[in-house]
């Protein structure tokens, strides 16, 4: 049995929009694990010229020639078309390190509303998958979205937008601290629960029943 590292905090970056932002920059520079997908390392060398990433995953087919000729960090082709880059990042780093808390997910969004949209829903089936309870989170300039799976409160501050997003639509949900209550709000279409607001520093949510659910803040 393959015996992992243990490390507390891991990044791993997607081919989407790079931050700018102090916020998702820090939580780069301070992560244990930082992996790239395929030709994000490009663009995360370029802003973190310093620290090479822990791995570059992925089919290798769009990163430049000239540029694999010349990196000299850890790379693994994994050619396998039934799972995005994302998620074969994510495999690699919970099969190689232990005792995560917090996983977080740069470049997931921009760029394209399809890559978008995927990566964000894979973010339930990551938590699904973990028996310990990581923060797991995408976090760009503008938002910070997180899966959540059954009852919980999560803290956001006073006046913070807030979203809520399921594919699950017998699901309902009751819920405290948000300017518009969403007991008895019928969740049979995306819009139906988003561009809330908060109205307390801390929201809390109560399902009807486990199910996936994506809480988006703004």
């Amino acid at each position: 049995m393959k015996r992992k590292i243990p490390a507390e905090s891991a990044v791993i970056i997607g081919g989407g929009t790079f931050p700018r932002g102090e916020f998702p920059r820090y939580l780069i520079s301070s992560a244990d694990v930082v992996i790239c997908c395929d030709s994000a390392v490009v663009t995360y060398l370029r802003h973190f010229p310093d620290r090479l990433p822990d791995m570059v995953i992925g089919d290798m087919d769009s990163i430049p020639a000239a540029f694999l000729r010349k990196y000299k960090g850890p790379w693994k082709r994994v050619a396998d078309q039934q799972t995005n880059d994302q998620t074969k990042a994510f495999n690699y780093l919970i099969d190689n390190w232990c005792g995560l808390s917090r996983i977080t997910f740069i470049g997931a969004v921009g760029r394209r509303a399809d890559h978008t949209i995927a990566n964000l829903s894979l973010l339930t089936d990551y938590a699904a998958l973990l028996d310990s309870s990581p923060i797991i989170e995408s976090v760009s300039d503008t938002e910070i979205v997180f899966p959540m799976l059954d009852n919980g409160e999560f803290s956001c501050g006073q006046g913070r937008g807030v979203s809520i997003f399921t594919p699950d639509p017998t699901l309902r949900i009751k819920s405290s601290g948000l300017q518009w209550p969403t007991e008895g709000v019928r969740l049979d279409s995306w819009w139906k629960a988003s561009l809330n607001r908060a109205c307390c520093d801390i929201v809390k949510l109560e399902f009807s029943h486990p199910a996936p659910v994506l809480i988006v803040l703004s």
